[in-house]
């Protein structure tokens, strides 16, 4: 029975050895020279406009929900919809419950003006 998780085992140590290898390589090999731009925290070209605590406007989290819902019911319909005959009536009315709490939440994104883009 172990001996099926062998190349498992080995996979893993090899992976392991590859990045702790190349994390000791460049920790001897690499130059370290410090600057003023190099440590700084945003390397994008350009200072940050505000502090990174600032709030965010509403709409990015009715966006994060309302990807969750869809995404979560795509995620169960699918392997749902591939033994809906093996589960029968009781499988039916457990994705028609989970379905309708989708609905609920996708109507309170609606409500909130999420779908509504400028």
């Amino acid at each position: 029975m172990l001996e099926d998780y062998l190349h498992i085992l080995i996979f893993i140590v090899v992976a392991l050895s590859i990045g702790f290898v190349a994390r000791m390589l460049g920790t001897v090999l690499g130059s370290r020279r410090p600057d003023q731009e190099k440590d700084a925290p945003y390397e994008c070209g350009f200072d940050a406009f505000e502090n990174a605590r600032m709030k965010f406007d509403v709409r990015y989290y009715l966006v994060a929900i309302l990807f969750i819902i869809f995404d979560l019911e795509i995620a169960f319909l699918f392997p749902w919809a591939v033994v809906l005959d093996e589960l029968g009536m009781a499988g039916f009315m457990a994705m028609f419950v989970f379905l309708g709490i989708l609905v609920v939440g996708f109507v309170y994104e609606w409500r909130k003006g999420a779908l509504e883009w400028e």
